[in-house]
């Protein structure tokens, strides 16, 4: 914070005399903008760190990417080793649809996402959308990388 001192009377000098000078406060605000811009910086470079989960290896696709109507998507994930995710948690293969019928509440129209490691094959992840949607949900997607990347 800065202050600058101001002589009463308009600048003027008194001959022989000194000026008398009042404190006039202000605020420097360059040190305050500088601060918001580096946390402006900070949480542009670490918010898209926030979104990864279980770390796959997608495949490409020339695909349009998936409009974000939907404010709360389920996300599954399958690994290469053919371990199933919902979030960042571990489920059994069995107790999948019970666990998707109470995160969801009943409510079938909820966005699934499907994100599945490019080594695993076609039917294995054919074999979990087939479970998934047979337990009514279908609003289900696949989740790849943009071609190129």
């Amino acid at each position: 914070m800065g202050a600058s001192l101001s002589k009463k009377g308009g600048g003027r000098r008194k001959r022989g005399g000194r000026g008398s000078f009042s404190p006039m406060a202000e605020i420097n605000v360059t040190p305050m903008v500088d601060v918001m811009l580096v946390l402006l910086i900070v949480f542009m470079v670490a918010a898209p760190l926030l979104t990864a989960g279980v770390p796959v290896d997608l495949p490409d696709s020339d695909a349009k990417p998936i409009s974000d109507e939907d404010n709360k998507p389920i996300e599954i994930t399958m690994a290469k080793d053919g371990t199933i995710y919902i979030g960042e948690t571990e489920v059994k293969e069995e107790k999948l649809v019970s666990l998707l019928q109470a995160m969801t509440e009943g409510q079938t129209d909820r966005r699934i996402y499907i994100r599945g490691d490019q080594g695993i094959s076609y039917g294995v992840i054919m074999g979990l959308i087939g479970k998934v949607s047979g337990a009514g949900f279908n609003k289900v997607a696949l989740i790849s990388d943009p071609k190129g990347r």
